[in-house]
């Protein structure tokens, strides 16, 4: 008779666990996504989820496969309040892409270009790691941070897709702290200015 429970191997587990939460996050957003369906998915119990993974929020990030977790970079950009954030989230942003895990950023966006699961992890991931976090402590109407965060976020993967995908000149080896001040105050104006769109 088969034995049920656990799946043999540590390394299985984990990637049938990543799959299942690749596959929901996919479908049902960030929001609609649970733990115990993605357990079910995997066909383990979702204690096991969490004793790999600890929070949703940390499944996430690692079925994105991304080696930085927004909860832990994104309070610095925050802490300053909304006064400044825009030259903050571009700084921080820039020095993302240009260290270690840049590689993973690009790999991020080819990926969304060519499949639609990778276009709507993507999404889920901007929206409710990134996007959510930075914003919602703001002062800021509730019901204008979707508008603000979708302009931010055009912004940034519109940074990310020409410095480092395309690589277009002279964006892709400009100074850092020049792209700082030509993109932070497009930044800071989807932020404090008054929405004219929509």
């Amino acid at each position: 008779m088969a034995r049920t429970g656990r799946r043999p191997g540590r390394q299985d587990t984990r990637e049938a666990i990543l799959s299942a939460a690749r596959s929901a996050f996919a479908e049902n957003g960030f929001d609609g996504a649970s733990i115990r369906q993605i357990a079910g998915a995997a066909g383990v119990d979702p204690a096991l989820v969490h004793h790999y993974f600890g929070t949703k929020d940390q499944l996430f990030v690692a079925a994105m496969d991304f080696p930085l977790d927004p909860a832990k970079i994104l309070p610095q950009v925050a802490a300053g309040g909304i006064d400044g954030m825009g030259e903050r989230l571009v700084r921080m942003f820039l020095t993302i892409w240009d260290g270690p895990a840049g590689a993973a950023g690009v790999a991020l966006v080819r990926s969304a270009v060519r499949s639609d699961l990778a276009a709507r992890l993507l999404r889920e991931f901007l929206t409710t790691q990134v996007l959510r976090r930075a914003l919602d402590h703001l002062d800021v109407d509730p019901s204008e941070v979707p508008t603000r965060g979708n302009l931010i976020g055009s912004q940034l993967i519109g940074l990310a897709m020409m410095r480092y995908v395309i690589k277009l000149e002279p964006l892709a080896s400009a100074a850092p702290e020049a792209v700082v001040a030509a993109v932070g105050p497009n930044i800071q104006r989807y932020l404090d200015q008054p929405l004219k769109l929509f």
